[in-house]
């Protein structure tokens, strides 16, 4: 069958990447590719690959199967996986956890984000890249280096993607969107961390306690907003706390 849409979301097994899945794949004309580290069972118009983004050789030999050939109408790429590694000090963080927070956040959707502008520069078509960011990124935060700077890296490698795309005039439109503070695994990570190593952590606490979380649905038709009307978006940087 051919789909007018294709939708390809990394970290699709929980959160963010689940609830937009979850809420693409309602519509038949969407092709959905889910990406995650455990088993995504495939059905109808979702497409399910298993894969640890941390394995860069394995990303690297997958390109193929995660860009499929079609005459899209609109083809997206939503990198939303994401890790906020070991909190913890400079000096006490292990060399494992460096290198790993910098594969997952930076290295894999530099090489997705190079593969799809690559896959589909000559199609007639709307073309989105949607890179989850966090306000993190501008911030300095004890404890979080590692996710702060992957950030901060993400941001910038999207804004000169974009100015690249608009230079050659190939008609891709690139954002990095900060996703506000959402009520997921990554959170209860958060908030498992010890005040020595982490000493934002009461306030952190006191968003679940206060109900301050969003849910990842909610966070998703900001996402879906953003897409279905990018036009009235100027900038790369976006938060959906302000739309």
């Amino acid at each position: 069958m051919d789909y007018n849409n294709c939708y390809i979301i990394t970290g699709a097994s929980k959160g963010l990447g689940k609830a937009l899945s979850d809420q693409l794949k309602a519509n038949e004309n969407n092709l959905v590719i889910g990406i995650a580290r455990s088993v995504l069972k495939s059905e109808k118009n979702f497409t399910g690959i298993s894969l640890d983004l941390g394995d860069v050789e394995s990303l690297i030999k997958k390109l193929d199967e995660i860009l499929p050939d079609s005459p899209f109408k609109k083809v997206v790429l939503i990198n939303n996986a994401g890790w906020i590694g070991e909190i913890a000090h400079t000096g006490y963080i292990s060399p494992q956890s460096i290198q790993d927070i910098y594969q997952i956040n930076v290295i894999a959707p530099a090489l997705l984000m190079n593969a799809f502008m690559k896959k589909y520069d000559q199609l007639p078509a709307e073309k989105l890249i949607i890179n989850i960011s966090s306000g993190a990124a501008g911030k300095v935060t004890d404890g979080w280096s590692g996710y702060s700077a992957s950030k901060a890296a993400l941001n910038q490698m999207t804004a000169i993607a974009q100015q690249e795309s608009d230079l050659r005039n190939r008609g891709f439109r690139l954002f990095a969107l900060s996703p506000g503070i959402i009520d997921t695994p990554m959170q209860e990570t958060i908030r498992s961390a010890s005040e020595e190593n982490f000493s934002s952590l009461s306030k952190f606490k006191s968003f679940k306690s206060e109900g301050a979380l969003s849910t990842a649905e909610e966070v998703a038709l900001k996402v879906q907003f953003l897409i279905d009307n990018h036009q009235e978006f100027n900038g790369v940087l976006q938060d959906v706390r302000k739309f």
